[in-house]
């Protein structure tokens, strides 16, 4: 088999798997402390199980493989996917729905197509998509943010819904749940209700800030520095993020301008759900993203634009992991197209 190998020159750098996705993963303790925060117990839920499940089933696979399991468990790799993909997911979300977004993961995303450095999409997102597709009811199940009405449940409450789906006597799951900010704006646009009679509406108010959505934007504002640390480290690539910002910003800004009234600001695109994860943690994934300089511009301004029309037109309200996985498969063709000029070809 002949493997694709990146453009010239190859320089040897010294950093492991291992150190690079411990760094990733210490670059997005304080967003995920931020989310446990706003967000309550249910995120701390969702990490523990989509570790434990991720775990278990890259055990399992490489077992089945007959790989090392230990030494391979060791790298950080379904680690960090879990960690992503429970980020991702509602604050609650039941057990069930994390432990098969976490399965579909690592046995079908990973390793499937042959285990990390072969998988042509980005692990998290399939996860994620797959449940988004499957059971969409309970991808909206987000809890109140602390700072909005009775912020989030206690403890108890919800232990018992997540891992029993069952609720104190009197409670509903529409009285501990409620939209997101952008799922909420897409509904009421839908209702023809614009942007500023929804943001002013008493019942909504609390809901947003003055850049985004209540708590959302400090969770973006600590990944956004999390991933600044990525970049200055030379773990992640700075031509993606900083496409993908661009690409959204500006587009985002344009249809603001035009019509105020009925298009969110680039500010609340920019602080808003888990646009800073994708742009430093999931689309600058060195396995599933671009490779070469100019592709990467390509790739991540692909992944902005796409991010806004699925949130503006789509059917879903935040389009970040659909929009990674179509740049995915358009990853070979802008690798292919993107080639730069080798040193002493005078035929290139």
């Amino acid at each position: 088999m002949i493997f694709k190998r990146t453009p010239s020159p190859h320089i040897r750098q010294n950093i492991t798997v291992h150190d690079m996705m411990f760094k990733v993963l210490y670059a997005l303790i304080p967003g995920a402390i931020a989310s446990i925060y706003f967000f309550g117990w249910g995120v701390l839920f969702n990490l523990c199980i989509a570790i434990s499940v991720c775990l278990l089933t890259e055990a399992s696979i490489l077992k089945l493989r007959q790989r090392e399991v230990i030494e391979t468990l060791q790298d950080g790799s379904a680690l960090l996917t879990a960690c992503l993909l429970a980020l991702a997911l509602p604050s609650l979300a039941p057990w069930w729905l994390t432990t098969i977004a976490s399965i579909f993961a690592i046995a079908v995303a990973k390793h499937l197509y042959g285990g990390l450095g072969f998988n042509p999409f980005n692990p998290a997102m399939v996860g994620y998509i797959v449940v988004m597709i499957s059971f969409p009811l309970e991808m909206t199940l987000w809890t109140s943010p602390m700072g909005v009405g009775a912020g989030w449940p206690d403890f108890s409450t919800t232990f018992d819904w997540v891992f029993l789906g069952s609720l104190p006597f009197a409670e509903t799951i529409d009285s501990i749940s409620m939209a997101t900010p952008i799922d909420l704006l897409k509904t009421q646009l839908n209702q023809s209700h614009d942007i500023i009679e929804t943001r002013n509406n008493i019942s909504y108010r609390t809901l947003f800030s003055i850049i985004s959505g209540t708590g959302w934007q400090w969770i973006n504002i600590l990944y956004l520095a999390g991933g600044i640390w990525l970049v200055k480290k030379d773990v992640a690539d700075w031509r993606i993020p900083t496409a993908f910002l661009i690409s959204l910003v500006l587009i985002s800004n344009l249809f603001a301008v035009i019509d105020y009234a009925n298009n969110s600001s680039a500010l609340f695109h920019a602080f808003s759900g888990g646009t800073m994860l994708c742009a430093f943690f999931i689309a600058t994934d060195p396995v599933t993203a671009s490779t070469t300089p100019r592709g990467r511009w390509i790739y991540g301004a692909g992944i902005g634009a796409l991010v806004y029309i699925i949130r503006s037109w789509g059917g879903y309200p935040d389009g970040i992991a659909f929009a990674v996985v179509l740049m995915n498969i358009a990853v070979p063709l802008i690798d292919y197209y993107t080639q730069p000029k080798v040193y002493g070809d005078l035929n290139r």
